[in-house]
């Protein structure tokens, strides 16, 4: 049997909101919460905490978590976490954001499983069918499209894949007092009521070889252009192999969000 590791990537100077890992959430820190999330996973073999500040250092080993130091200098968690991954004795690395309280063991245990399933899996990750048409259409909702045998084809912030006979897009452009520029107006076919479209789930299984190649990597042009950072591992000619899941998460990018996620009852903490 391989052995898995997770590792979470968290730093405290978040652009839209400093600190964040260390903000409290239903009674216990942000961190806290991913960190026994992961921990609870059945198949990961071990859980750390990477970052590049003592004090999300000191929070993690506070309650009993393993923390590690990185560089402050890591554009991505990815690089993050191939430093953290480079002394650990492991086959898998998960990563897992510090931002994703809501995570759950289970999501974890499936995206590992899909590394131990099939040797051509160079990365593993998951996606949940959207049902509601704002997501679809949300930029900030990142969709994923899946070839037959549920290899990633595309990801986008766009709706993918895109129901041209369904749905009729108008654009329309208008200037007002307070704004300019071009809008569209959304037509819908009532005749198409489930849409077949994915949210993907940013949860990944890495073979250790492979976050290290991925590490490696210049970002490519349609991760620049997407801001989607596993758009590289797709040009480098990476195989991303998704599930498909009924569990959703919800990360904690804004004071805002965290406000909302003490609401959220989808999982109660």
């Amino acid at each position: 049997m391989l052995k898995a590791v997770v590792i979470i990537p968290a730093r405290y100077n978040s652009s839209r909101f400093p600190g964040k890992p260390l903000a409290t959430l239903k009674g216990k820190t942000v961190i806290q919460h991913v960190y026994e999330q992961a921990s609870a996973a059945r198949l990961a073999d071990a859980a750390l905490v990477a970052t590049d500040d003592i004090r999300i250092f000191d929070a993690v080993s506070s309650f009993g978590g393993k923390a590690v130091m990185t560089s402050a200098g890591h554009a991505s968690g990815s690089d993050r976490i191939a430093e953290a991954a480079d002394g650990l004795e492991c086959d898998c690395i998960v990563n897992v954001q510090g931002d994703e309280p809501f995570i759950r063991p289970e999501m974890i245990d499936d995206v590992i499983g899909l590394l131990y399933d099939d040797d051509d899996v160079s990365i593993s990750t998951l996606a949940r069918r959207i049902t509601g048409i704002d997501e679809i259409f949300s930029p900030d909702v990142v969709k994923v499209v899946m070839n037959a045998d549920g290899f990633a084809l595309y990801f986008s912030r766009a709706p993918i894949p895109y129901y041209r006979d369904e749905w009729n897009i108008r654009q329309e452009s208008r200037v007002t007092s307070q704004e300019s520029g071009d809008k569209y107006n959304l037509t819908l076919n009532s005749k198409l009521l489930t849409p077949m479209c994915y949210k993907h789930i940013g949860i990944y299984g890495f073979r250790k070889h492979t976050l290290k190649a991925f590490a490696s990597l210049k970002k490519s042009r349609l991760e620049h252009i997407e801001r989607l950072e596993q758009l590289r591992a797709l040009e480098a000619g990476m195989k991303i192999k998704v599930k498909i899941t009924e569990h959703d998460t919800f990360g904690i990018d804004t004071m805002e969000d965290l406000r909302k996620a003490e609401e959220w009852q989808n999982i109660s903490l």
